[in-house]
């Protein structure tokens, strides 16, 4: 699918002068596209500016973005300052479970009823939008979500959002909220949830899914195969996170199937795009940006990412990216780099010990890294980052002292090219709590107590006290388990969540007030054999594989990377 570039930084389809959407808007129909956090982060998301490029090429539609606002007071749009509640179509853009609460709360400061159930006006109308959410997060677990939309839609964008915007623009004035409702109901790949009934027993499990409606009993996740231009960056703004740095999308997924990683297995099957749609997408690159980032480094081809890193080279831009696969470090990609001038670079060991890598299937070894970060550092690399994780299932103090011992080798080997230098290179590490994601093995799996997490972060501080240019930080516990709350709930956390979002305050508390246990979410072990909210989405996978790979992961038995010419182990490829 080919796709308009941006004719400026900031484009906007209509006049950005307040109050003159009425005259700007004549004859379309006005769709405000939500991203429920900061501008500076919902402006960097590939996805939200992909949604945003295709509802604005749509003839008889606008699309405006609204953001989580800086200060308190009802949001309006980024183009014309339009109020929120003055959109009859809201779409909103759901990535990070925790933003949930944060989009509530928008729609109370714009006088929204925030429950779909709410919003029983018969026609769709400004006061009494129609909300429809997309995105990663609603993918992985859209239950959460439920009750404060009336449509979610599951998959890529680009397959999804022809069919949705022509219901909208072919329904007329006349039709009413239920039609839509049907009509929805009848797309690949959208789920209406007030056409479901999930049943509970005594003991709190799920035991039934009831369809309410004539609608599938499970909704099936809608992707692309394939595309002749990759993603990319549609708008680059001085304000957002990543402000002159141009995105590109290698592939989606990825094949190295980490079973903590729901990103690899919500995308399945993994796919690399064309070295011609990379080139597309390349040259959809404003004029004087030079820093380019691409996305899907981590299972690239060697000769797409030479081929890559060659163009970049002849174009004098400078390469960017999240993370590097440590057992993947080509001469063509160390030389890329050096020309590139990047200052800091980043490893995800993920697991502190080699039997933790094993556990969670990383793939990579000790060996890996450590030559990873020689390498990084001869090649004039000054700073590195690491990212793991702690409270990965089967842990223990052992696993801890190990990373402790990895972290002091990656220091004694930054260290003497700095002298070299005349200045020590910094060594900085993100550790964050694991968090059990849906449609991953590590799905059964408890997330660990937050005081026991808060001991291993003092234990790993104390056990790095002295060691110089050392910089930690990462996600606070308390956070990580507010989103394991989130990630693995379902719609009875609705009244919680707009408690919270009206009140704040200790979300703990609130969520108790209201009858729920976050513990019982968060920190309760899943069976084989329980049916799980998040399975209203058929992924594809099979729950026997999932279980299987859990087991495999607890013995830390490793899993060859995904081979989509001749595996058929996890289903979304079809039966052995």
């Amino acid at each position: 699918m080919r796709h308009r570039r941006p004719s400026a930084r900031e484009p906007a389809p209509i006049s950005s002068e307040r109050g003159s959407w009425k005259k700007d808007w004549r004859g379309r129909l006005p769709v405000g596209l939500i991203f429920p956090s900061r501008y500076g982060v919902g402006m960097s998301n590939l996805g939200f500016q992909l949604v945003y490029d295709l509802v604005n090429q749509h003839p008889d539609l606008v699309c405006e973005r609204i953001f989580l606002p800086e200060a308190a007071g009802s949001p309006r749009s980024v183009e014309s300052s339009r109020p929120l509640n003055d959109f009859p179509i809201l779409l909103v853009s759901w990535s990070f479970e925790q933003d949930l609460p944060s989009m509530v709360s928008m729609l109370l400061s714009a006088g929204l009823e925030p429950l779909a159930e709410g919003r029983q006006n018969e026609k769709v109308a400004p006061g009494s939008p129609l909300i429809i959410a997309g995105g990663v997060a609603c993918s992985i677990n859209p239950e959460p979500l439920a009750p404060f939309v009336e449509a979610v839609m599951i998959g890529e964008a680009e397959e999804l959002l022809p069919a949705l915007l022509e219901i909208l623009t072919t329904a007329g004035e006349s039709v009413t909220r239920r039609e839509l409702l049907a009509g929805l109901g009848r797309l690949p790949g959208c789920y209406v949830p007030a056409f479901y009934q999930f049943l509970y027993g005594r003991d709190g499990f799920l035991r039934e899914i009831r369809t309410l409606a004539d609608v599938p009993g499970r909704v099936k996740r809608v992707a692309i195969a394939d595309c002749d231009q990759s993603g990319y960056s549609r708008l680059l703004s001085p304000e957002a996170e990543f402000a002159d740095l141009f995105l590109v999308e290698l592939g989606r997924g990825c094949s190295r199937s980490c079973r903590f990683c729901a990103a690899g297995f919500v995308y399945r099957p993994p796919r690399l795009w064309s070295r011609s749609a990379i080139a597309r997408a390349l040259e959809q690159r404003p004029a004087g940006i030079k820093r380019v980032g691409l996305l899907g480094m981590e299972m690239a081809r060697t000769e797409d990412l030479q081929a890559v890193a060659e163009r970049l080279l002849t174009e004098g831009c400078q390469l960017s990216f999240s993370s590097l696969r440590a057992d993947a470090l080509s001469p063509e990609l160390l030389r890329l780099l050096t020309e590139s001038g990047l200052k800091t670079v980043a490893i995800a060991p993920d697991g502190g010990s080699e039997r933790l890598r094993r556990v969670i299937n990383k793939g990579i070894t000790r060996e890996d890294i450590l030559g990873a970060a020689s390498r990084l550092v001869q090649a004039g690399i000054a700073n590195l980052k690491l990212y793991f994780m702690i409270g990965l299932p089967t842990e223990t103090e052992e696993d801890l002292v190990e990373m402790l011992d990895l972290i002091k080798e990656v220091r004694a080997i930054m260290t003497e090219p700095g002298r070299h230098r005349g200045r020590l290179a910094t060594l900085t590490l993100s550790i964050n709590p694991f968090v059990p994601k849906p449609w991953t093995p590590f799905q059964y799996h408890p997330f660990a107590e937050p005081g026991v997490l808060k001991k291993k972060l003092t234990s790993l501080r104390r056990g790095l006290a002295g060691v110089a240019n050392l910089k930690i930080m990462g996600e606070k516990p308390e956070n990580a388990f507010l989103q394991a709350t989130l990630a693995r709930g379902d719609r009875r956390l609705a009244p919680a969540i707009v408690d919270f979002a009206r009140r704040g305050g200790n979300w703990q508390q609130v969520f108790r007030g209201q009858g729920l246990d976050p513990r019982e979410y968060a920190l309760r072990p899943r069976g084989q054999d329980e049916l799980l909210p998040w399975e209203i989405i058929d992924q594809g996978l099979k729950r026997d594989y999932l279980w299987h790979e859990y087991q495999k992961g607890l013995d830390a038995r490793v899993t060859p990377a995904c081979d989509v010419t001749n595996c058929r182990r996890c289903g979304v490829c079809g039966e052995e």
